[in-house]
C-alpha cells in the first residue's frame, strides 16, 4: 500500500516538473525571439510572408466559423430570451459573447489548430533536413531569420482574424433573428450599440487575442525549433502544439477573464 502510494506521489511528482520544465523552456526561448527579432522588422517582407501564411490563408475557416457560431448565439439567445420577454435583447446577447469569450477563444483554436500546426511543420522539417544547421554554418541565426518573422507574423494576425471572426458572427446573428426569426432590425442595433462598450468590451476581447496569439506563437515555434529531427519527432511536435496552444488558450482565458472583472 506505502509502495504504492509512493509510486503514485512520484509520477505526480514527475509530471509537475516536466510541466514547469516545459513552461521554463517555452519562456527562455520566447526572451532569445524577442532578442533577436530585429530582423522581422528590418526586412519586413519576411513577417508580410508569414502573415500571409498564417493569417491569409486562415482567413476562410476564421469567418465560416464566426458566421456559424453567430448563427447558433442568434438561435439559441432568441429562444432563451423569448422566455422572459426581452427577445429583442438578442443582438446585445450576440454582440458581448463574442467580444468577450468566444471571438477570442474559439479564433485562438482555430489558429493553433491550423497556423500553429503548420509552423512547427514548417520549421521541425526544416530542422530534419539540416536546414537550420546550414544557417548557423553561414553564421546565419535561425532564431532571427526563420523563428522570428513566424512569431510575428502569427502574433499579428491573431487580433485581426478575431475583429473578423466578432463581424462575422455578428452577422450571422442578424441573419437569424432579424432576417429569419423576425426581430425588429433598429431594436436589434440599437441595443447592441448602447450594450457593447469599446474600451472595455472590445478592446478587452482583442487584448486577449494578442496575448493568445503570444502564447500560440511561442509554442508552435518552440515545438518546431526543439522537435527530434525524424518523421515522427515533427509529428509528435506538431501535435504536441495543438493539444499545449489549446490548454494554454483556455488557461489563460480564465486569468484574463478575472483579471479584467476585477478592474
Amino acid at each position: 500500500m506505502l509502495n504504492k502510494l509512493r509510486r503514485e506521489l512520484e509520477s505526480t511528482g514527475s509530471l509537475s516538473l516536466d510541466l514547469i520544465s516545459g513552461i521554463g523552456a517555452v519562456f527562455v526561448f520566447l526572451i532569445l525571439t524577442l532578442r533577436y527579432s530585429g530582423t522581422s522588422f528590418q526586412r519586413f517582407s519576411l513577417t508580410i510572408r508569414e502573415i500571409f501564411y498564417s493569417g491569409v490563408l486562415s482567413l476562410i475557416i476564421i469567418l465560416v466559423s464566426g458566421l456559424f457560431v453567430g448563427m447558433v448565439l442568434g438561435l439559441q439567445g432568441y429562444e432563451t430570451l423569448q422566455t422572459y420577454g426581452s427577445s429583442e435583447s438578442v443582438g446585445v446577447l450576440v454582440a458581448l459573447s463574442l467580444t468577450r469569450e468566444l471571438g477570442p477563444v474559439v479564433s485562438a483554436l482555430l489558429f493553433a489548430s491550423r497556423a500553429g500546426s503548420a509552423i512547427t511543420a514548417e520549421i521541425g522539417l526544416m530542422k530534419a533536413t539540416e536546414q537550420l544547421s546550414a544557417m548557423e554554418m553561414m553564421a546565419i541565426n535561425p532564431i532571427a531569420r526563420v523563428v522570428g518573422p513566424r512569431f510575428w507574423g502569427g502574433v499579428i494576425s491573431m487580433p485581426i482574424l478575431t475583429a473578423m471572426f466578432i463581424g462575422t458572427g455578428v452577422l450571422g446573428g442578424y441573419i437569424i433573428a432579424v432576417l429569419l426569426i423576425g426581430v425588429d432590425s433598429g431594436a436589434f442595433w440599437s441595443q447592441m450599440n448602447a450594450a457593447v462598450d469599446v474600451s472595455h468590451d472590445v478592446f478587452n476581447g482583442l487584448l486577449k487575442s494578442f496575448v493568445f496569439g503570444l502564447a500560440i506563437c511561442s509554442i508552435a515555434t518552440y515545438q518546431g525549433y526543439s522537435a527530434a529531427p525524424t518523421a515522427e519527432g515533427v509529428s509528435g511536435a506538431t501535435t504536441r502544439t495543438v493539444v499545449s496552444s489549446s490548454l494554454a488558450v483556455l488557461a489563460l482565458d480564465l486569468v484574463l477573464t478575472a483579471f479584467m472583472l476585477k478592474g
